[in-house]
């Protein structure tokens, strides 16, 4: 059977993040690092949404599509510049995928749909944006928190904390709630909570 064109994005989007050389070890294997996040992402999205549409499978699974093509290092060390970084990554990672999805044949009302929720537009406003930033949240606190937490001071930890908390929407906390955090993350979690 032929495979459709939801399948053949997804294959494709994979195809990319597989040539990260960038590797992530998980369970003793190594992974091309943004191969393994977007399966994740995908993961997570059908726990949180099983629904979900199939713009929003695809802009889950696209978040950080090649996106070590362009280095943190090549824009300055500051705020602004990590915020730069942050929006040129964001329309790389659009494009990338837009490119995929007229491809394959998709409409340019779907390539569009998939375009902003990537770039995470009218989060708060538009539910399938607020989705994939309650996922992209929920990803990185269950698998990339505690690694994170051990890397920085409690103070830092605490303030990421409550900048991501504040990113998500009431489904998204009581999903966030029902995580395994080690004693010490779940004592962080509980004072940036406070």
């Amino acid at each position: 059977m032929k495979p459709t064109r939801f399948e053949t994005a997804i294959a494709l989007i994979d195809q990319k993040n597989s040539k990260d050389p960038n590797t992530y070890e998980s369970n003793g294997l190594s992974f091309p690092k943004e191969l393994l996040y977007s399966q994740r992402m995908s993961q997570k999205l059908l726990q949180f949404k099983p629904n979900a549409s199939r713009a929003l499978q695809i802009a889950a699974r696209a978040q950080h599509i090649c996106r070590w093509e362009i280095g943190r290092k090549e824009y300055p060390m500051d705020r602004i510049g990590y915020l730069k970084w942050r929006e040129t990554l964001k329309k790389m990672h659009a494009e990338i995928t837009t490119d995929i999805l007229k491809d394959v044949g998709y409409e340019e009302e779907f390539t569009k749909r998939v375009s902003i929720l990537i770039n995470k537009k009218l989060i708060k406003k538009n539910e399938e944006s607020q989705i994939i930033e309650d996922v992209i949240c929920l990803v990185f606190l269950d698998y990339y928190f505690e690694e994170f937490a051990a890397k920085h001071t409690d103070e830092k930890v605490i303030d990421i904390l409550q900048k991501t908390w504040k990113k998500m929407s009431k489904n998204g906390h009581a999903e966030a709630l029902k995580l395994k955090f080690s004693e010490k993350s779940l004592s962080l979690v509980k004072q940036a909570l406070a």
